[in-house]
């Protein structure tokens, strides 16, 4: 089957919404777990998102008008975010993913872009090995944990909503911890209003651009974290990914009643240096 690859325009926004939703429903329901998005419209609203953002690439496959497949590159911070990529359910095993993966990768070298991440769903095993031989490293392995706002606070870790003023030390925070910042992503949370920082002996120690799937988060250590996810209105499903190897964060997550949705992997290209602090990714990295 031949096609072509493009640039996405806002009105691929509804049929790539389509295609992500039953691309994803289709994996998880052949490995027994539930959907990523429950439903077409849940799915489609993120992928609208990313195609009218002004510093997120995306590129759709498309075959005599129709549309195969989508992917993204997250440009708004030094390192690239991939994804999510999601090919048609009818039009797989035919290169349409690895065409949507190297079309953003190229854009990533034209840009000399310094590292690209994504984030994976461990049991995808077909993903795992196609982001292997293009180069991927896999660093770590995440949980998604999800329930109900736990609405409590921790003596001593102030948490309150980030304004302008604490861009510049989020963002140095951000460099201590992965060598890089995400300025882009920062300032977009705080103008939302939706960042929040955590303060102890009068210093900001740790912020988040919310406790979700799609935000990130970074602190100097892991009762920081636990101060903003416990201060968190919402987690949203499938919820916010804690690092396997932080066995603090994650059984401190299970004693509070919050629940595994399924585990994922972050993959690297290009530089990495490995965190020298506490973290939570996004579905980004």
């Amino acid at each position: 089957m031949g096609f072509t690859i493009r640039e996405a325009v806002p009105d691929d926004w509804q049929e790539c919404g389509r295609i992500c939703y039953e691309a994803f429903a289709t994996v998880a329901a052949r490995h027994g777990f539930p959907p990523d998005f429950p439903t077409v419209a849940a799915a489609a609203e993120p992928i609208r998102y990313l195609i009218d953002h002004p510093r997120i690439y995306g590129v759709v496959a498309e075959c005599d008008g129709w549309i195969l497949g989508s992917n993204f590159l997250d440009e708004r911070s030094t390192i690239a975010g991939l994804g999510p990529i999601s090919v048609d359910p009818a039009a797989q095993d035919r290169g349409v993913g690895r065409a949507l993966m190297t079309a953003v990768l190229d854009r990533a070298v034209e840009r000399r872009t310094p590292g690209v991440r994504l984030i994976q769903i461990a049991y995808h095993n077909r993903s795992l090995s196609l982001y292997a031989k293009l180069g991927f490293d896999i660093r770590g392995s995440f949980a998604a944990m999800y329930g109900e706002p736990l609405g409590i606070t921790m003596p001593g870790y102030a948490v309150r909503t980030a304004t302008s003023d604490d861009e510049a030390t989020c963002n140095a925070l951000c460099i201590r911890v992965h060598g890089h910042d995400r300025a882009g992503e920062v300032r977009e949370a705080i103008a939302d209003g939706k960042a929040n920082v955590v303060e102890r002996l009068g210093r900001i120690t740790g912020y988040t651009t919310g406790i979700t799937y799609f935000t990130h988060s970074v602190a100097e250590t892991t009762d920081d974290l636990e101060a903003l996810i416990g201060a968190a209105a919402d987690f949203g499903t499938p919820g916010y990914l804690v690092p396997l190897a932080n066995t603090q964060l994650f059984r401190w997550s299970l004693a509070h009643d919050l629940r595994v949705f399924f585990v994922v992997n972050m993959m690297t290209l290009g530089i990495y240096q490995e965190p020298a602090g506490a973290f939570m990714p996004s579905v980004g990295y």
